[in-house]
């Protein structure tokens, strides 16, 4: 069976109760569905931002994980088709190599040690190898090992054993006779000769390493015997001098020619923007993978840019580009389950929307769940409850529709909660404000828009304490000009909003705020904030009049 794809279900940045639950809630049916009709997608909640204090409450209470976060959805490394190559050890001869490249028909094979990179070994390297002259003692240099000589020559070690290195002699060819030998022969010295007795017995005497016995000859009792006396290796092969001597530099390991220093080395989490010029200016063709924990995972090539696919995505909570996860421009979007105004975000291709005027997102995906006749689990239940308790003020908000009342009746049923004290306990957390930094509370629910040009935020908390919501404000009415100037925003608006007498303290910030609010309301701005009485909804209330204001 092939793998299955990804789908990642997110709300907006800054995310509050509805855009976690929402997210959560839906994947759950997606995956459902998908299970239901045999489909090749697995749908992962996400999150485009840090989670507030309400929003944990009621992940703890449900004992649900958090969604996994992205910064940028664009793509990955990761959402390339990376090269599971597996790595090879230091110790391993240039024909293995060359061999495991031929047969899986790759150019490069990474070096590992304990999941770590250590090197890259490419076809190049190889050729480079044979056709570059050494000295005789290139195969000590790269402290050769007797198993890789074996190996390579398709030997037979007939005296000694094959866990040493041949690492202090030069390699000789015994075709001159004895007398001359003992000339250059020196002792460590790997000698490679044919079934000659009176050859064999000088390179013994000598003190040669290791003697190398060609055409496959039958190597008397008596030079095995002084061999062993001496220290010497004897190994047969089957193939004549030639091929041998040729065949002998191949057995050196790929440590000695790899490529260590200064390698081009992607994390699984690089985006592929980022790495498309780093690539284009390298030599090579591969490029190695390691994960967070610097452990190598496998390979890419240029190619590998051509064939990916871009990660798919469903925006639930949502449809405005600047609340959107950042490089959502670089995704697929599959579908937008929202019940704001409609914005501004464009695809290439049809998608399924479904946006209804209810006070919550979560009611929408009930309304899902039963058209589909999927059951929930009581957690998902609960989590779906707590978004529309959140999002309507506990029913307050006039964004609240009997819709969503009902939704989170049946809900609180499933998930055996009392939607009072529930609620009660889940603002009491979110508006445990004391503790926080200006910084922590103004980014619990914050939102951009724009509108002929005129950008503008508006930021909200809510709580059943007055006193909370008004100890904040001196904190936040600081923090806000740093955030004014940082968004390059014409206006900046903080809502403390007071669930119990349902009326908002307004900070404001900007020269256009006074006109605005005062065309908007039936009041008279002076310093930096004003009371609206009954204003409780920022997408219903205080959204709607700022935007009725602006110039068209």
């Amino acid at each position: 069976m092939s793998e299955k794809k990804s789908v990642y279900v997110i709300g907006h940045k800054n995310p509050d109760t509805d855009s976690i639950c929402s997210a959560i809630s839906y994947a759950y049916l997606k995956n459902e569905l998908a299970a239901r009709d045999d489909q090749q997608e697995f749908f992962i909640p996400a999150r485009a931002g840090h989670i507030n204090e309400e929003t944990l409450y009621v992940l703890r209470y449900f004992d649900v994980p958090s969604p996994i976060y992205f910064a940028d959805i664009r793509p990955q490394v990761t959402d390339l088709n990376v090269r599971k190559t597996e790595g090879i050890s230091a110790d391993l001869s240039l024909k293995k190599a060359w061999d495991i490249m031929r047969a899986a028909r790759i150019v490069s094979l990474p070096i590992v040690e304990e999941k770590e990179l250590k090197g890259i070994i490419t076809v190049g390297d190889i050729a480079y190898s044979d056709m570059d002259v050494y000295d005789n003692m290139i195969l000590s240099k790269a402290k050769t090992s007797y198993k890789n000589i074996v190996e390579t020559i398709d030997g037979e070690m007939i005296v000694g054993d094959m866990d040493g290195y041949f690492e202090d002699g030069h390699v000789l060819i015994a075709a001159a006779n004895p007398d001359m030998m003992e000339g250059y022969i020196e002792p460590g010295d790997l000698v490679i000769l044919g079934n000659r007795y009176e050859s064999q017995l000088c390179a013994i005497e000598m003190d040669a390493q290791c003697i190398l016995v060609c055409m496959g000859a039958t190597v008397s009792k008596t030079i095995r015997k002084l061999a062993k006396e001496h220290g010497c290796r004897i190994i047969v092969s089957p193939f004549e001098t030639y091929t041998v001597a040729r065949l002998i530099n191949h057995s050196m390991p790929v440590s000695y020619f790899m490529t260590k220093e200064n390698l081009t080395i992607f994390h699984e989490l690089d985006f592929v923007d980022d790495i498309q010029d780093v690539m284009a200016k390298k030599r090579f063709r591969d490029f190695p993978i390691v994960d967070q924990q610097n452990h190598y995972l496998g390979m890419i090539s240029r190619r590998n840019l051509i064939e990916f696919e871009k990660k798919q995505v469903i925006l639930v909570d949502h449809n405005e580009k600047a609340q959107a996860v950042d490089g959502i421009d670089d995704s697929e979007i599959l579908e937008i389950i929202d019940h704001h105004r409609l914005g501004d975000i464009e695809t290439n291709t049809p998608l399924y929307f479904r946006n209804q005027p209810v006070g919550c997102t979560t009611t929408i995906v009930l309304q899902m769940y039963m058209e589909n006749d999927i059951s929930m689990p009581p957690y998902i239940a609960g989590l779906m409850c707590s978004a529309i308790i959140s999002d309507t003020l506990m029913f307050r908000s006039p964004t609240c529709t009997a819709m969503d009342r009902l939704a989170a009746e049946k809900l609180a049923s499933i998930a055996d909660i009392n939607i009072e004290d529930f609620a009660k306990d889940m603002f009491d957390a979110g508006s445990n404000l004391s503790s926080k930094t200006a910084k922590e509370i103004f980014y619990q629910d914050f939102k951009k828009f724009s509108d002929n040009k005129i950008n503008f935020g508006v930021g909200q908390i809510s709580a059943m304490n007055k006193e909370q919501l008004s100890s904040c404000k001196e904190k936040l009415l600081d923090y806000m000009k740093g955030v004014k100037k940082s968004y390059g925003l014409d206006m900046l608006f903080f809502m403390l909003t007071d669930i119990l007498t349902e009326s908002t303290e307004l900070l404001m910030l900007g020269d256009m705020c006074k006109q605005v609010l005062e065309g908007a309301f039936p009041i008279t701005v002076e310093g930096d904030s004003v009371e609206l009485p009954g204003v409780v909804s920022r997408k219903k209330q205080l959204i709607p009049a700022i935007l009725a204001q602006l110039p068209k």
